[in-house]
């Protein structure tokens, strides 16, 4: 355990403070104070975040500054707040974490490359919290934690008290506020531990193009040979479990930046979805979630402590966080060379888009800037069609700067490194949900694996008349009838008409981002066919 640090700067006056405590003393700790608190049969800390289950992207403020405001894409991503609504939060923050007899300090790093890591201080109350964020950002050495001196950044974590939603700007009881010119973030009115996470990865979304290194919201791995591969992709297209292969080490999960060097990942961890969790399916996941991890809302037996990765009656949201180390075959340190390619995965579930394309570059950003997937319909009335998402940059939640600038960086390096672009289908095949099954994880790694080995780079394509990017027409351990779409559906005509209808969609979406690209991106999206489709 750290030697114990005052708070009093902050003006904050609690004295028993926890700095960087170890996990078998923070589970101690969770299970003492939280009734909810278990260790389950594999020995992860299972435990709940409340009443909210997911963030809360709505609620996000970021401080209008006239140092910052004009790099900022002020919208519904980042909404403004001026700076006296920030104090009052931040004070309403501090005087809550006051009346508390203990508080938690983790002191860590964001970013595993020493020249452009932050040190970032988490306050907070809840045991619970202080072991995810252990997890989730990079732990210093012991000589590094003596000499940590003062963080760059400070997350006031009071989530258990809420906002004043009478307060100028606020529109519930949930805050995340976050001033890049204070270099704080304070959390009120919501306990899900990945506030504090995503927070930190929009200080790095900011911070990192300031100095022309590209933030990425994807995963990534590498070969024996050294050979990188970042996979791109919105929640549920297999961003964690396509990125977690044995065969390659895992560099991580979920954040990443690109410099003149290479990569490296942001953080220290990985938080994988858990819901439907097996060891047949994704067994370096499963096998990670042992002492040390964290559990988020799962359902477990009360006997045997057995987790139900099936049972959704808290929420689909199930969440696993334990330390990149977990990974068998993880990279650490989690930095790594220039990639050879770059993925973007997307959960077509209109079925119109093949298992995979090859893009050009125009295509690439195009496709980067459009961050397309789809969601499959719920069970309200009336709701019978997928629900089609685009999130720019692939993470537009996350965003800080207008999606253009994250995208002329990733163009910039992607031709001076000669980086090979895919697009990969991993929804529907022969037809839309409900109509047609899956594509397979098995012919989704096989995919993959062609990519990594060069051979799917080599074989014949063709170009689909709609979207425009190169099919490939064989790839070994993927039925050659799978590869081109439109042969797969039943009703030829039915597929025309669907596709043309997200072209449709596509087109409509990149309306917002045009005037911000270069007009051959502009003009790489999908077109209405003029030809026979394939």
């Amino acid at each position: 355990m750290a030697a114990p640090v005052s708070l009093e700067q902050y003006g904050i006056h609690v004295k028993d403070v926890r700095r960087n405590m170890v996990p078998a003393v923070l589970y101690e700790h969770a299970m003492s104070q939280d009734s909810s608190a278990a260790i389950t049969r594999p020995g992860a800390l299972a435990i709940s975040s409340g009443s909210k289950t997911g963030r809360s992207p709505r609620d996000k403020r970021i401080t209008e500054h006239p140092q910052s405001a004009d790099n900022i894409w002020w919208g519904p991503v980042n909404i403004p707040i001026d700076e006296h609504v920030f104090e009052i939060n931040r004070e309403r923050a501090i005087d809550y974490l006051n009346t508390r007899k203990c508080l938690y300090v983790v002191d860590s790093y964001a970013g595993w490359d020493p020249r452009w890591r932050i040190k970032v201080r988490v306050i907070c109350e809840l045991p619970y919290h202080a072991l995810f964020m252990r997890n989730m950002l990079v732990t210093p050495t012991d000589e590094e934690l003596q000499n940590y001196g003062s963080p760059d950044y400070v997350v006031y974590n009071a989530g258990k008290f809420p906002a004043n939603r009478h307060t100028t700007s606020m529109s519930s009881k949930t805050s995340v506020d976050i001033s890049f010119e204070s270099r704080e973030m304070v959390i009120l009115g919501t306990e899900y531990a990945g506030e504090m996470k995503k927070g930190v990865f929009t200080v790095m979304n900011y911070l990192m193009p300031l100095n022309g290194v590209l933030s990425m919201h994807c995963s990534a791995n590498e070969g024996p040979e050294g050979d990188a591969t970042l996979f791109f992709g919105l929640s549920g297209t297999g961003k964690t479990t396509l990125s977690a292969d044995v065969s390659r080490r895992l560099i991580g999960d979920d954040e990443h930046c690109w410099t003149d060097a290479g990569i490296f990942n942001i953080e220290g961890g990985c938080y994988a979805k858990a819901v439907h969790l097996s060891a047949k399916k994704e067994p370096e996941i499963y096998r990670a979630i042992r002492f040390g991890a964290v559990l988020e809302n799962v359902v477990f037996d009360p006997v045997t402590h057995e987790v139900d990765y099936t049972d959704t009656s808290i929420t689909v949201n199930t969440r696993a966080a334990y330390p990149l180390s977990f990974i068998e075959n993880a990279k650490v340190p989690a930095v790594g060379g220039h990639p050879t390619n770059v993925i973007f995965l997307t959960y077509d579930a209109f079925g119109v888009l093949p298992p995979v394309a090859q893009l050009t570059p125009a295509q690439a950003m195009y496709h980067f800037i459009s961050g397309y997937t789809a969601k499959v319909a719920g069970t309200e009335m009336g709701v019978s069609e997928p629900q089609v998402t685009f999130s720019a940059c692939f993470g537009a939640a996350f965003l800080v700067w207008h999606p253009s600038k994250y995208a002329e960086l990733l163009a910039k390096k992607m031709s001076r490194h000669n980086v090979h672009a895919w697009l990969i289908n991993t929804g529907m095949s022969g037809g839309r949900h409900g109509a047609a099954d899956r594509i397979s994880l098995k012919h989704t790694r096989a995919i993959i694996g062609a990519i990594h080995d060069g051979s799917l780079a080599k074989v014949p394509t063709v170009t689909d008349a709609i979207f425009g990017f190169a099919i490939p027409t064989e790839c070994q351990g993927v039925p050659a009838g799978m590869l081109l779409p439109r042969q797969t559906w039943a009703d030829p005509s039915a597929y025309d008409e669907v596709a043309t209808k997200l072209a449709g969609l596509f087109d409509e979406n990149f309306k917002l981002y045009e005037d911000h690209c270069a007009p051959e991106v502009a003009q790489a999206g999908p077109r209405p066919a003029t030809t026979q489709p394939v």
